[in-house]
C-alpha cells in the first residue's frame, strides 16, 4: 500500500515573467520522491488551480477511468477534470511553468497562493483566496459539525478519555 501523502502549508509567492513559480523547500521537502519532480496541474472548483504530484495524479486518474463512461454525468465530470491538464516538470531551480489558458482560468496575474492540504496543492490567485477566506463560512464550529459531525470514530485514541 502506497504512504498517504499529507501535504500541508500556505506559500505566497509571485510568477515570474515567464509565468513560473517557485516550488518553496517547505512545500517540496513534502512531496513524495515517487513523483520524480513531475506533476499535472488541472482546472479546480472555485476558480482555483489544482497541482498534483504526478504519483497522486495517476491515483485519481485511474479513479475517474474507471466511471462508467456510457453515463452521460460520468462523461461530462471526466471532461471537466480533465480539461485543460497540464503535465509540469520542476526545472533546475524548482521552478513549474504554468499554462496561460489555466493562468487565465484562474484570475492569477502576478501574486499567488499554494494552499497545500490532503494529496493537492491549491493555486489561488492572492486576492481571491483571501476574499475566500475572508468570506469563509459564518460558523465555521457548524461547519464542522455538519461535515465531521457523522464520521465514523477509527481511530482508537477516540477510546481514551
Amino acid at each position: 500500500m502506497a504512504p498517504i501523502t499529507n501535504l500541508i502549508g500556505e506559500f505566497e509567492c509571485r510568477l515570474d515573467e515567464k509565468s513560473r513559480v517557485i516550488l518553496q523547500s517547505g512545500l517540496k521537502k513534502q512531496i513524495s520522491p515517487e513523483a520524480q519532480d513531475r506533476f499535472v496541474i488541472n482546472r479546480g472548483f472555485e476558480n482555483c488551480l489544482v497541482l498534483y504530484p504526478m504519483n497522486e495524479w495517476k491515483g485519481i486518474s485511474e479513479d475517474i477511468n474507471h466511471l462508467n463512461l456510457y453515463n452521460r454525468k460520468n462523461r461530462d465530470f471526466a471532461r471537466n477534470f480533465y480539461r485543460g491538464a497540464t503535465e509540469l516538470t520542476l526545472d533546475n531551480a524548482s521552478r513549474l511553468l504554468l499554462p496561460k489558458s489555466l493562468l487565465s482560468y484562474a484570475g492569477i496575474v502576478r501574486d499567488v497562493v499554494l494552499f497545500a492540504y490532503s494529496n493537492r496543492i491549491e493555486v489561488w490567485a492572492r486576492d481571491r483566496y483571501e476574499k475566500l477566506m475572508t468570506e469563509g463560512p459564518e460558523d465555521f464550529a457548524l461547519l464542522a459539525e455538519e461535515v465531521m459531525g457523522k464520521q465514523d470514530k477509527k481511530d482508537s485514541r477516540d477510546d481514551v478519555p
